[in-house]
């Protein structure tokens, strides 16, 4: 199997929400280009991004002279500047970033934002920027909180082959040593503004519930054994 490609991210603002995210993305491997318009904050991440840029994000020539080639996800991570923000935002469409999440603040920078080309919107504490940046990084381990040394509860993705089966079908218990005990599945609706809307529920499945594609299982086991599901 060959090397997976190394995820590149962008970061565009670097408050505290954005330091802590171009710090946990950089230490668990992924290429990080930071930009600020602050010189202490752009000192700030230099240990731990590939590369940090000094400028305006609102700055359009200036942003069209980045190497945004490569880039596969760009956080706008500005909170206390609206119009910079959407600004940024309506840029980083304009160049053709795949994948958008911007921070709102309030609903209606969330509906101009969703306008203007975010794709998805994040609207949390700056202290859960560690958690984005866990979840970027390796969207298929969500969350693991150690119960003890060698055993953690994980919030891991439904591997491919094991959608559209059902929990005794699968038998991780004897299989794989790992127990499910809830599952996070997430529909999207859409509202009068054509936003669309995650709606997540938590079930406690029983052995003949059907595992969907997009669930997120969290499970209880052997630190090793969840990483062994992990990798499966």
């Amino acid at each position: 199997m060959g090397k997976e490609k190394q995820k590149v991210f962008a970061v565009i603002g670097l408050g505290t929400f954005g330091v802590r995210l171009c710090e946990e993305l950089g230490t668990k491997g992924g290429k990080v280009l930071a930009i600020d318009n602050q010189e202490k904050l752009i000192e700030k991440v230099k240990d731990f991004v590939s590369q940090s840029i000094l400028m305006d994000s609102t700055d359009e020539d200036a942003m069209s002279q980045v190497p945004f080639e490569d880039v596969d996800t760009a956080v706008v991570a500005i909170g206390d500047n609206l119009e910079a923000s959407i600004i940024t935002t309506a840029i980083l469409k304009k160049i053709g970033i795949p994948r958008i999440l911007a921070r709102s603040v309030t609903d209606i920078h969330r509906r101009i934002l969703r306008q203007v080309g975010a794709d998805e919107i994040i609207n949390i504490e700056i202290d859960e920027g560690t958690r984005l940046g866990r979840q970027l990084i390796s969207p298929d381990m969500m969350d693991n909180i150690a119960l003890s040394d060698q055993v953690s509860l994980a919030e891991v993705a439904v591997p491919g082959e094991f959608a559209h089966r059902s929990l005794i079908d699968l038998d991780l218990r004897k299989k794989m040593h790992i127990n499910v005990v809830a599952i996070r599945r997430t529909s999207t609706r859409v509202d009068e503004d054509g936003t669309a809307l995650r709606q997540e529920r938590v079930l406690f499945p029983g052995p003949e519930d059907i595992i969907e594609e997009s669930d997120i299982l969290i499970i209880v086991g052997m630190n090793d054994d969840i990483q062994s599901f992990r990798d499966y």
